[in-house]
């Protein structure tokens, strides 16, 4: 299973093209248009959210309601390109273009894109770096979201902290509503109002807001991933979907930060067998094992630093006259980091899906579900 995302921030559209996803798989944009909603919501995010109003486009792959085996084409619109038709034009002429960007932003792709794909108008760069690339990875995701749901596996995703101030109410499945009902997707209201308030003054400062978000799965059979190879390790594999969201700088699986510092005696996770099945009462190894699952709940956190385009912009130089100037400001969030938590759900959501495919197969979802089923059987009685 494979997918290739394409389009810029202000083009015409995002496009998806997913390949391998089974036949007889339920799907329609009520399945994907809700989470391209959460990804636009969330307390400290700027104008682009109203001005876009995504929604999905299923182009090809679904038929009467399924999957038929075909590669499944998505389109999102940029409602936005209407104002920006001549600027991003793929015709030849107009240089240098309006609003071209030459003050590259610190900490963003500007300088170093520009530097490797030789481009003097750093819009070439940041075009494609935007996180409008996201959408279309959320669009992607939330299929890869409603297969694991069809083989009995559910996630979710709250802020663990945002800008230093932390969520105290522990996790608990119980609390999703509360978590989706949360501009800042936290079950901790005190924790929310601080946060709110720590958004208020950064956006007068002219300021970002970073944090971290903790994703979770529940229902994922044993034996994902593997241990034999490098690349087949599954920690591994998402770590690289988390780290390639922009501006994500750091993953731990369960408690890894944590147990670096502790004796292996109160890091390891001891093993009962009890009622005829394996089992633990902890798991600080979140999930998983020697780059493979174990059963246990999937808990993966990710650190995400502050957005680069500050509206109080920090010194930089000027490419094409390589003087003194202030970085370019382009409209932008004050913090994402609750939209941050979608989208990291559906990245690893969409590991988890081509982890079940390459551990089971199958070209049809019954034939997955059957498979799933009996692996799972085998695992209580091994």
């Amino acid at each position: 299973m494979r997918y290739l995302t394409a389009g810029e921030s202000h083009g015409p559209q995002l496009t998806a093209i997913i390949e391998g996803l089974p036949s007889q798989l339920p799907l329609g944009k009520g399945d994907i248009d809700p989470w391209l909603r959460r990804r636009q919501g969330g307390y400290g995010r700027g104008r682009r959210m109203v001005i876009e109003t995504d929604e999905a486009e299923i182009l090809s792959g679904v038929r009467a309601g399924r999957t038929t085996g075909a590669p499944v084409t998505l389109a999102i619109a940029n409602k936005d390109h209407r104002n920006w038709t001549e600027i991003m034009s793929p015709e030849p002429g107009g240089e240098p273009r309006k609003k071209a960007l030459t003050d590259a932003r610190p900490g963003h792709a500007d300088l170093t894109g520009g530097v490797k794909y030789r481009h003097k108008d750093l819009r070439d760069v940041l075009e494609r770096a935007s996180a409008r690339e996201t959408a279309a990875r959320v669009a992607v995701g939330s299929i890869a979201l409603k297969l694991l749901s069809e083989l009995g596996v559910e996630g979710a995703n709250y802020v663990s902290s945002l800008a230093g101030i932390e969520t105290r109410v522990p996790f608990s499945w119980d609390a999703l509503e509360a978590i989706e009902n949360s501009d800042l997707r936290t079950p901790d209201e005190d924790a929310a109002a601080q946060m709110r308030e720590r958004i208020d003054q950064a956006k007068k400062d002219g300021d970002t807001l970073g944090g971290i978000l903790e994703v979770r799965f529940r229902g994922l059979p044993v034996g994902l991933g593997s241990f034999v190879h490098y690349d087949r390790k599954l920690d591994g594999k998402i770590a690289q979907a988390a780290l390639s969201v922009q501006a994500m700088k750091g993953v731990e699986i369960g408690r890894a930060f944590e147990n670096a510092v502790q004796p292996g005696s109160r890091v390891h996770d001891a093993v009962y067998y009890r009622e005829g099945t394996y089992a633990r009462d902890t798991n600080g190894a979140g999930g998983l094992e020697a780059g493979m699952t174990n059963g246990e709940e999937l808990i993966v956190r990710v650190a995400m630093k502050p957005i680069a385009t500050l509206m109080k912009p920090l010194p930089t130089v000027n490419v094409v006259t390589h003087e003194a100037s202030d970085a370019a400001r382009e409209r932008s969030d004050t913090t994402a980091v609750p939209a941050a938590g979608v989208i990291l759900q559906c990245v690893i959501g969409w590991v988890l899906a081509e982890a079940m495919l390459e551990k089971f197969g199958g070209d049809t979802l019954p034939e997955l579900q059957e498979r799933v089923a009996a692996a799972r059987a085998f695992a209580q009685s091994y």
